[in-house]
């Protein structure tokens, strides 16, 4: 319980971010979980499936938060949510099952790219195409299974997906952060379902006190603090520009993926 301090104030950063952007703070959480999971000498070949399984955990916590604000502020469009949900669930499912078989070097190769394209993505508000609209229930679906597949593997809430998709439809900057808040639920408690599942059937002994790939003792001290910040970070993108922050986000962003580069060079 020595590291409780530090799951406190990953949670909370993560959960003001959480509330600010509509992400769900993995690619923060990952990277420092995998540095104090090693530090705690758990199993190696296993680390980084802890760090993903419990951030995916802990994102439905802060989305909670998140989107209780964003919706009192009337930025949550509950029609998106209905039509994407369905396919971020079986996507969110797929992907955490396919991370319980992939080995951690190509896990940590496959997070650090993401990682470095989020960043980039996030810096220059890079955009793929504009003013589409997608409002075709299928392709609603098929948007929301790539999403949820992509944001479960790298253990993301799926707001650097989903948020970049909903301008492509012309949703406003706000409301499109809302809806993602409120997208990164179903995607959470499916991807949490599938690491625990694929964890509990691993032969190798986990941590005392996990639920497969899921570290209780991390996930209750940051769950709690994201809860008590999300709600902060929600407010906040309603009443001031969010530029400086993002940058600092993307600046974290860089950090964090150097960081896992240099470990696993």
């Amino acid at each position: 319980m020595e590291w409780w301090l530090g799951y406190l104030f990953l949670g909370s950063i993560v959960g003001f971010f959480a509330g600010l952007l509509g992400i769900g703070g993995g690619l923060i959480m990952v990277p420092i979980l995998t540095l104090i999971f090693g530090a705690q000498n758990f199993p190696p070949d296993h680390i980084l499936h802890l760090a993903l399984g419990t951030s995916m955990a802990a994102i439905f916590f802060s989305s909670i938060a998140s989107l209780r604000t964003h919706h009192a502020h009337g930025a949550v469009n509950w029609l998106i949510v209905k039509n994407m949900t369905p396919g971020t669930i079986i996507g969110a499912l797929s992907g955490a099952t396919l991370a319980g078989v992939i080995s951690t070097k190509f896990l940590s190769i496959i997070f650090i790219v993401f990682t470095y394209c989020a960043a980039t993505q996030l810096l220059f508000g890079i955009v793929p195409g504009s003013n589409y609209n997608f409002t075709h229930k299928i392709k609603m679906f098929i948007a929301g299974n790539l999403i949820g597949g992509i944001s479960s593997l790298v253990a993301i809430g799926g707001g650097l997906l989903t948020v970049p998709f909903l301008s492509l439809c012309n949703v406003k900057l706000q409301h499109a952060i809302g809806t993602a808040a409120a997208m990164g639920l179903p995607i959470a408690l499916a991807g949490t379902i599938g690491y625990v599942v694929n964890g509990m059937l691993q032969s190798q002994a986990l941590p005392e006190y996990s639920l497969g790939y899921v570290y209780l003792p991390a996930l209750g001290w940051m769950g709690i603090a994201s809860i008590l910040t999300a709600s902060l970070g929600a407010r906040t993108v309603h009443i001031m520009p969010t530029k400086m922050i993002k940058n600092i986000f993307v600046l974290l962003l860089y950090s964090l993926g150097t960081k896992m580069l240099i470990g696993i060079l």
